[in-house]
């Protein structure tokens, strides 16, 4: 959650990774290993998956995430205030789609690689899109019997996680930029730019 002043460093457990088609060996593999590591289910693991399943009460969720992440200033710090948010919501809908624990740690993990790529790598929003549909492919359904294990969302559920972050984080995306780039003043004053914006990303949708 890059950007927290007392949270863990966003994208810190899962590095950032491009990927590319290649015919060499070596690449493929280097690539398979790249596709692993945005798999991990360190962001949050398997333990504090299964906590916040347990529970059912928005209030009680927030506060657990908050203390995993570490997020100590969101009364006072509306950027912690705003990632917290991110995940909590994020989460409670993959909870509402009856996701595993495998599932669910593997989608919070792409949320999280999302913003790293947004705030560390200054990926644009066409950018995040083509990654996204590049890792969805080879974590989403294929007919490919060649790394089967890591296909673990069907086409039901991959439509539904594109479908989400359309409407919350790439929706959103210049708000996001914002408030990574730019002072609290600037973020007031582009406030009307950002609302104009909104039109061209939604005509995004429909090229």
């Amino acid at each position: 959650m890059a950007g927290s002043s007392s949270g863990m460093t966003l994208g810190s457990v899962t590095p950032a990774v491009t990927l590319a088609g290649t015919t060499d060996d070596s690449e493929k593999n280097a690539e398979f290993q790249e596709i692993e590591q945005i798999l991990s289910p360190d962001f949050l693991p398997a333990d504090q998956i299964t906590n916040l399943l347990r529970e059912h009460n928005v209030d009680i969720i927030q506060e657990k995430m908050r203390a995993f992440l570490n997020f100590q200033n969101i009364h006072i710090c509306l950027k912690d205030a705003i990632l917290l948010d991110y995940y909590v919501s994020g989460f409670f809908w993959a909870k509402g789609m009856d996701f595993t624990i495998d599932q669910c740690s593997k989608f919070m993990t792409l949320l999280d690689m999302l913003l790293h790529n947004l705030q560390t790598l200054h990926m644009s929003l066409e950018d995040s899109i083509k990654w996204l549909g590049e890792v969805m492919a080879e974590i989403g359904p294929n007919h490919s019997q060649k790394n089967e294990e890591l296909h673990i969302f069907d086409v039901r559920e991959s439509k539904a996680i594109i479908d989400y972050l359309k409407i919350s984080l790439f929706q959103h995306y210049r708000l996001y930029e914002f408030m990574f780039y730019s002072n609290r003043e600037e973020i007031v004053i582009g406030m009307e730019s950002l609302e104009r914006s909104q039109l061209s990303i939604n005509l995004l949708w429909h090229l």
